[in-house]
């Protein structure tokens, strides 16, 4: 096994960057790039993919099992490349820089993995885009994540985490406005637009960019059981850093019960036609995003000022579990969008901080800052794979839906989400490194 990095979270870590070297310009385009990242990481999952899968898959019976099935293989490969592009950017020597390579490569995959997509004609191909996709999506996750103990102080961590919990609910927003204005004249162009939108503004977040640059006298020769090992975070070591992790992977399976099953839900519970459907994710993310933004830029800040985090996101997971019960039994459009504001009443003010925590207790930030984001971005990515494994079981609970109707079981799927979020609040708690 890889030699362990410094137990405690601050060692080994560069000098936290100066906050007067904190430009306007590298906000700006951090923030766009982020938005775009998630422009098309969102998109297809919220609305362009299920489409997609019904143009494949005709038949009403199969089309969760297997839209379940893509997303599955695709989290799965997302699972490795995520930390994989990391640590090869920790380890880059470029005259571009440690991340820039990356983010453009990452980029190119994503768009030519959603061009595959688009063009698929059968459940293969399909597949093999979608692999695509999220290679160059994790690729640009991992890297793009790095940026931010790479150039944030400590003290601007909430607001710029804020930021990008506030571009990440925007994306959520434009992506099914596009799904929804755009899969109207062709659902080709409505899964390769997303992807265009997110290659310009991680062309413009280069450009930018002041990097990192790694020399080649610094990098450790390459050892394969080191590289391998070296994914391990041991959590007796770095425990804080454990629990952040496990509360991030709850609370993204309790978003991904809701994501990867609203359009079905809003036709098979509330009773809506497909294109009612689509017309109303529109609705419910607006909803969702107003409210994300407003807490977002309002309690990423206030955690600076308080220099706390953990009350913060306790709360905010809890909030969410409770507008994830109201969407379990929501029979009606009003219903369905006030649990939706309560999400992203609790999702806006998790994501404005967690981040922010989680950076503060990175371990060996100088090293391994891109490695261990993007091991800590698996609990981003693996509930992709888990959520559809493990919705079927939620799904396929041999009772009446709360609809009165036999079909499959929306309402105990949701609750499950909400048990997750409870999770993702107690998880957090244990953190001891920051208050």
């Amino acid at each position: 096994m890889a030699t362990e990095a410094p137990t405690t979270p601050e060692a080994g870590h560069r000098p936290d960057p100066d906050v007067r070297k904190l430009r306007p310009g590298f906000i700006i385009t951090f923030f766009l790039a982020n938005m775009g990242l998630w422009i098309a990481t969102l998109t297809p999952v919220i609305v362009t993919l299920p489409l997609k899968v019904t143009e494949v898959d005709p038949d009403p019976a199969t089309q969760a099992l297997t839209l379940s099935l893509v997303l599955i293989v695709g989290s799965v490969v997302g699972i490795i490349s995520n930390p994989v592009a990391g640590r090869l950017s920790d380890r880059t020597t470029s005259r571009m820089g440690m991340r820039r390579p990356w983010l453009l490569i990452g980029a190119a995959l994503t768009l030519i993995g959603m061009i595959f997509v688009a063009s698929a004609t059968s459940v293969g191909p399909l597949i093999l885009g979608w692999v695509l996709a999220m290679v160059g999506t994790n690729t640009m996750m991992a890297v793009l994540i790095a940026l931010l103990p790479d150039h944030v102080p400590h003290e601007r961590r909430g607001l710029v985490s804020g930021l990008l919990g506030v571009g990440q609910a925007l994306a959520a927003m434009i992506g099914a406005g596009l799904a929804f204005g755009l899969s109207q004249q062709s659902i080709a162009l409505a899964l390769i637009v997303p992807a265009v939108i997110a290659a310009v503004f991680m062309i413009l977040a280069c450009v930018v960019l002041k990097d990192r640059h790694l020399d080649k006298a610094d990098r450790p020769p390459f050892n394969l059981a080191a590289f391998v090992g070296s994914f391990w975070v041991n959590p007796r070591k770095h425990p804080d850093f454990a629990w952040a992790w496990w509360s991030r992977f709850a609370i993204f399976m309790a978003i991904s019960m809701v994501l990867n099953y609203q359009l079905y839900f809003l036709v098979s519970q509330i009773g809506l036609s497909q294109e009612e459907a689509i017309a109303v994710i529109p609705a419910a993310t607006a909803a969702q995003t107003i409210t994300v933004v407003i807490v977002s830029l309002i309690f990423g800040p206030l955690s600076d000022r308080l220099r706390r985090r953990k009350m913060f996101v306790l709360v905010s997971a809890i909030v969410a579990a409770v507008g994830l019960g109201l969407a379990a039994f929501s029979t009606s459009i009003p219903t369905f969008l006030v649990a939706m504001v309560l999400v992203g009443l609790g999702q806006g003010v998790y994501f404005a901080v967690d981040l922010a925590l989680v950076t503060d207790i990175l371990p060996n930030r100088a090293q391994d800052a891109a490695k261990n984001m993007g091991v800590f971005n698996l609990a981003n990515v693996i509930p992709q794979t888990v959520a559809p494994a493990v919705a079927p079981l939620f799904l396929l609970i041999p009772v009446l839906s709360i609809t009165g109707k036999p079909g499959q079981n929306y309402t105990a799927l949701f609750i499950g989400g909400a048990i997750f979020a409870v999770v993702a609040g107690l998880s957090i708690w244990k953190v001891r490194g920051v208050r």
